[in-house]
């Protein structure tokens, strides 16, 4: 069998994998609060599928082999980062740093090849369509777990815009002297958050107060409309091309 066609169904495979993977999460978070957890089982292995499946070269090759291998590298750091984060208490404010660093830098990598995966797709088909889809929930998702790193980095950095109080950290008094975990964090409200910025839609039931929080947001609110943008473009472009416009 060709490599490049090898290539194809491999990517094919991700796109399947990685949209299974989204939903799976998000059906997570719809769950008993007690059993949220579950949701990163999901998120760690989304760097393992997206390696596997767009760590390999594909296209030309003007930089040679070595950004793949970096690209391999990166989400290997990735999944060991918030593996760390998710077994370390609140309290442990450091661990979350390299996972924003990381799962920032591979998401946004993973993200510009999975659009250069699509655009080099010959139709549109229910793979390629799958593959848009699992990208941009990739995006919010991974904006979710950053925010919540953002919350235990700096905590109070969202608020409900009625002042009730944070809604990011749902700690019991005297919580962090027990070491409690990061699954005291409320993912639900944060990923929620996440797709309000991703989407633009701006309900203002949820806040961000700090000036990082504020920034983080405007920055998933710029990548959900370039990803659109980028990828309407890219469907738009094979749409036609088959149709012979």
């Amino acid at each position: 069998m060709p490599a490049e066609l090898i290539g194809v169904r491999r990517r094919h495979r991700c796109y399947t994998q990685l949209l299974a993977l989204c939903l799976a999460v998000m059906v997570t978070f719809a769950l008993p609060e007690g059993l949220n957890w579950l949701g990163m089982v999901g998120y760690n292995l989304m760097p393992l599928v997206i390696i596997r499946g767009l760590g390999e070269p594909f296209g030309r090759l003007p930089f040679g082999r070595v950004p793949h291998r970096l690209f391999r590298l990166l989400g290997l750091a990735a999944f060991l980062s918030s593996l760390v984060w998710t077994l370390t208490p609140v309290f442990m404010r450091g661990t979350g740093v390299p996972m924003l660093v990381l799962w920032g830098a591979f998401v946004g990598w993973s993200s510009l090849r999975l659009i250069r995966g699509l655009a080099q797709e010959p139709e549109v088909s229910e793979k390629v369509l799958m593959g848009a889809l699992a990208g941009y929930l990739l995006v919010g998702l991974t904006a979710g777990l950053l925010f919540s790193a953002l919350e235990t980095v700096v905590p109070g950095s969202f608020s409900s815009a009625n002042g009730s109080g944070g809604a990011a950290i749902i700690l019991t008094p005297g919580a962090e002297e027990v070491f409690s975990s990061v699954w005291t964090i409320n993912f639900v409200r944060l990923n929620y958050f996440a797709f309000v910025c991703l989407t633009t839609v701006g309900f203002g039931d949820i806040v961000p107060l700090t000036s990082q929080a504020q920034m983080f947001s405007v920055a998933v609110s710029l990548m959900g409309t370039t990803y659109l943008a980028l990828v309407m473009g890219v469907l738009i472009s094979r749409y036609r091309g088959v149709r012979g416009e």
